[in-house]
């Protein structure tokens, strides 16, 4: 039996609530919702350090984050992994292209695939002075690149002045073609043009948006600019002290305090999910086109989620489920010989480690000892089943650093620096607008979440447990030595 040719929809800060099939009132993904309800949808996924780098190590290697060592997010450690996804297909006979970003160091680092057109978004790190000419984003980012040649050497995608982390929004200012989701978009298509018919092959399009700068084109503002939008959810618990004491703009930690700007940046946002959106239909009736649709599987899903002034907060390595929680779901064509129950929902625990495994188990591949994921294949099958009964996440974020144990239906967190603890029933409050810590009635289910915490932690370098206790105040880093040392 030929192998199935593999497509990876990889999103950058995508919610795991901010789509028509997942349920949102006002976000429309007619393309997604497609595909979602012809295969099984997960809504208990999961970015277990999320953040850009530490969750695609994640996918890339299928290890847990104490084993790939990134536990934050810390720019220019080399990537030296010895079995990655796309390095695995090739080994089992696949051609494996990367189109998008990656967010790996240094830029080039290909990670196995056979090749990648590279587009990174904008990167701090990678424009620096002191940065070696050839590495630097401007030479190594194919996208940038190609922008210049087309638009002149000043083109960039911060030229209007909104920056790569800020809740600021403002739609495209050049034609459509030119932008960033359209240009993964072409760059897939041209790799089926250009494929060798006879190989299968995984393509992971690796499209950027929804992650800042909120620039979508024109006509998808204008899709949201008169609606009615939800406005964020905001727990009893929080307080809008720090957002009044640290609220700025440039690289945003909280959203703005003005009511209008959260509705701007929230229409941007989902302008920006839409224009996603349509441009995965582009590549979906490019599969049909090249008669290769029924002989693909597609695993959709996010790096990380995005808060969206959700508790006052912006951007992503916390702890709430706005930050965490993301888009997974598994389609597949009809000659796939995979066992699958379409229109189906999975409420079981998964996180992008299992991203790897499955992959590789519906090629018919071997999978690693190092890899520390689950293959979800099973699940879909039997979406009432699950691979795990808890989950521990975490991110280093100086005071803001946290750890939490989630299950399909509630989550515990503990916020390492302080020594907070917070406690939230998600199947009567997904949106976790109520605290339970101090109710009696959850002491002894906060008492287990606890030493579920205590268990994963007990051997880590940082100290963060005795194995009896909690210590806080622990330092912790952005990436672990071991890491530093491959």
């Amino acid at each position: 039996m030929r192998q199935p040719n593999i497509i990876l929809l990889m999103t950058d800060q995508l919610r795991g609530d901010a789509l028509g099939y997942a349920g949102h009132p006002d976000v429309k993904t007619p393309y997604l919702d497609t595909l979602a309800s012809r295969g099984v949808a997960f809504d208990r996924a999961y970015s277990a350090c999320p953040s850009c780098i530490a969750a695609r190590a994640a996918l890339h290697t299928g290890m847990e984050q104490s084993h790939h060592g990134r536990v934050g997010y810390e720019d220019s450690i080399p990537w030296r992994y010895e079995h990655t996804l796309a390095g695995e297909l090739t080994k089992a006979g696949y051609y494996t292209q990367c189109v998008g970003k990656m967010h790996v160091h240094p830029l080039r680092n290909y990670l196995g695939f056979n090749n990648v057109d590279l587009h990174d978004g904008y990167l701090h790190a990678a424009r620096y002075g002191n940065v070696p000419y050839r590495e630097s984003q401007l030479v190594a980012d194919d996208y940038f690149y190609w922008l210049k040649k087309e638009l002149g050497a000043d083109a960039d995608v911060t030229d209007t002045g909104i920056d790569c982390n800020s809740w600021v929004a403002r739609p495209w200012t050049h034609e459509e073609k030119y932008h960033p989701t359209n240009w993964v978009t072409d760059r897939c298509l041209d790799f089926l043009r250009r494929r060798d018919p006879d190989q299968p092959f995984f393509l992971m399009a690796s499209y950027l948006r929804p992650h800042p700068p909120f620039d979508a084109p024109q006509y998808y503002f204008d899709l949201y600019r008169d609606k009615d939008l939800r406005p964020p959810f905001v727990g009893t618990w929080e307080s809008d002290e720090y957002l009044r004491r640290e609220g700025r703009i440039f690289d945003s930690k909280t959203g703005p305090a003005d009511k209008e700007l959260i509705r701007q940046a929230q229409i941007g946002y989902y302008a920006c999910i839409t224009h996603l959106d349509h441009q995965i239909g582009r590549l979906i009736m490019a599969l049909v086109e090249q008669e290769v649709y029924d002989d693909t599987i597609i695993l959709f899903t996010s790096d990380h989620g995005e808060e969206l002034c959700d508790h006052h907060m912006f951007r992503k390595s916390r702890p709430y489920e706005g930050s965490c929680r993301v888009p997974f779901f598994v389609w597949a064509g009809k000659n796939v010989h995979l066992d699958l129950k379409p229109s189906s929902v999975c409420h079981g625990v998964v996180e992008l480690r299992d991203v790897m495994p499955t992959l590789l188990s519906a090629a018919g591949a071997d999978i690693p000892d190092s890899v520390d994921g689950k293959d979800l294949l099973p699940l879909l099958s039997d979406p009432s089943g699950s691979v795990r009964p808890w989950l521990h996440g975490e991110h280093s974020y100086g005071d803001f650093s946290n750890h939490w144990i989630v299950t399909e239906t509630d989550k515990y967190i503990w916020h390492s620096a302080t020594g907070r603890e917070q406690y939230f029933n998600l199947r009567e409050d997904p949106h976790e607008l109520t605290d339970l810590t101090n109710e009696s009635t959850a002491k002894e289910r906060i008492s287990f979440l606890r030493s579920c915490l205590i268990e994963s932690l007990k051997d880590r370098p940082e100290g963060f447990t005795d194995g009896k206790v909690l210590i806080p105040g622990r330092p912790y880093p952005e990436t672990m030595e071991h890491t530093r040392n491959i």
